[in-house]
């Protein structure tokens, strides 16, 4: 009777032991975006392939021995790029995580090497340069209400052809779906089987679904349209010398790349300038006007500065219906790491993170309603892993706040009168 009692636990022992093995069979993963995080379920071999917005991805499942494997490479985006990939038998363990070979950070004083700057405002140039500190990227600052850039720092890399425009690219998606009528800010689109979004929401959490989506609908005749409309694919300024062109393709990207969706999401196969970013905030800032970016080179241009008016575009009625979002993005969304460094008035911009061929892009552009009158700015970062969108608004707040610091948002003085001699002998 004893052996019989022992032989019937170790068989139920085996059953409870056997069921715990294939319980453990498949697990959850999680895929890393630059603004949007979703869960899938993965199976026992589950591949390491990502996009552009994708981190890292780690599954795990208890077994035994570890191999690794390094240094492989893998799709990312439209881009084969450098990553290290990890197998254990011990966790089951897939690990990818992109390898950066470019730096975040280099010399201040090689940053504003050849910088043209008598004909900036001096107040402005310093405090982009006390926020941008040593970290590799750009700043543009730009009165949106005449097209004058204020100050440029490290102009070698704001006139270079520029850089994937990461989800900065969604504002002129957005403003191409408004026009076109197919959503307004408050349309709940439907991402899924019990999920939707407001373009409100998606702007502020710069969700991809939501613009792919979009991007579907509108199709790429459309969307190159707007974008080339709003001066994606031209040149921002006029006359400044060394300005390169950043381009808009002509062909939909692959289907097998992600199509127009990946367009519209992050802008896979766009090239960017910091200009042409500033030149589209600058004509959401001011109702319309596209102005030719102008960059004074000395006080005498300063003193003849005329403005030049490239296209009215009919984005007035739509302005209001994107504004919440951008505002959002600073509020509570994927730019919020600038109110820790500046509150003492609403900003209102977009982020954007990606990556290529092993250097990371961080986009910030904004604008604000100041006491002075408004003003536009573009952080433009490129490097590795410290490099995204959240970093570059986190420094334009530094900048809105060393402006601030410096009393630079009093009131404008008016313009004197002068009493000459003129007046004298009347």
């Amino acid at each position: 009777m004893l052996k019989m009692m022992k032989l019937a636990g170790a068989i139920l022992f085996g059953l409870v032991l056997g069921a715990g093995v294939d319980a453990g069979a498949t697990t959850t993963a999680k895929k890393h975006h630059a603004a949007t995080t979703a869960h899938i379920s993965v199976r026992r071999h589950t591949s390491a392939a990502t996009h552009s917005h994708k981190i890292s991805t780690t599954h795990h499942v208890t077994t035994r021995t570890t191999r690794r494997v390094s240094s492989v490479r893998t799709r990312h985006g439209a881009h084969l790029v450098r990553a290290r990939y990890t197998y254990s038998h011990y966790h089951r363990r897939y690990r990818y995580r992109e390898i950066f070979t470019a730096s975040s950070f280099i010399d201040a004083s090689n940053l504003i090497q050849g910088d043209v700057t008598a004909g900036e405002d001096p107040v402005v140039r310093q405090a982009a340069i006390q926020a941008l500190g040593n970290m590799n990227g750009t700043v543009v600052a730009i009165d949106p209400t005449n097209g004058r850039i204020l100050a440029m720092v490290n102009q070698k890399l704001a006139l270079s052809r520029g850089a994937e425009p990461c989800s900065t690219i969604k504002l002129s998606v957005a403003l191409a779906a408004l026009e076109e009528g197919i959503v307004t800010r408050d349309t709940p689109v439907k991402l899924g089987r019990r999920f939707s979004m407001t373009m409100t929401e998606a702007l502020a959490h710069s969700n991809n679904l939501y613009f792919e989506t979009l991007g579907r609908e509108l199709g790429f005749d459309r969307v190159k349209h707007y974008a080339n409309e709003f001066g994606l694919g031209e040149l921002a300024g006029y006359h400044i010398p060394g300005e390169h062109l950043g381009t808009y393709p002509d062909q939909v990207l692959p289907a097998s790349e992600g199509g127009v969706g990946k367009m519209c999401s992050f802008g896979q196969s766009v090239s960017m300038t910091p200009l042409q970013l500033g030149a589209l905030i600058s004509a959401i800032a001011n109702g319309g006007t596209l102005y030719y970016l102008q960059h004074p080179e000395t006080p005498e241009d300063i003193a003849s500065f005329t403005p030049m008016v490239k296209r009215k575009l009919n984005i007035a009625p739509l302005i209001p219906e994107i504004e919440d979002g951008m505002a959002g993005a600073v509020q509570y969304g994927t730019a919020r790491s600038l109110k820790a460094n500046f509150s003492e008035f609403p900003v209102m911009g977009k982020t954007g993170t990606c990556s290529d061929d092993g250097t990371r892009f961080g986009w910030f552009g904004s604008y604000a309603d100041t006491p002075r009158g408004p003003i536009v700015t573009v952080f433009f970062l490129e490097g590795g892993r410290p490099t995204f969108g959240p970093k570059a608004a986190s420094l334009t707040g530094e900048f809105y706040q060393a402006l601030w610091d410096k009393s630079y948002f009093g009131t404008k003085p008016e313009p004197s009168v002068e009493t000459g001699s003129i007046g004298a002998s009347e």
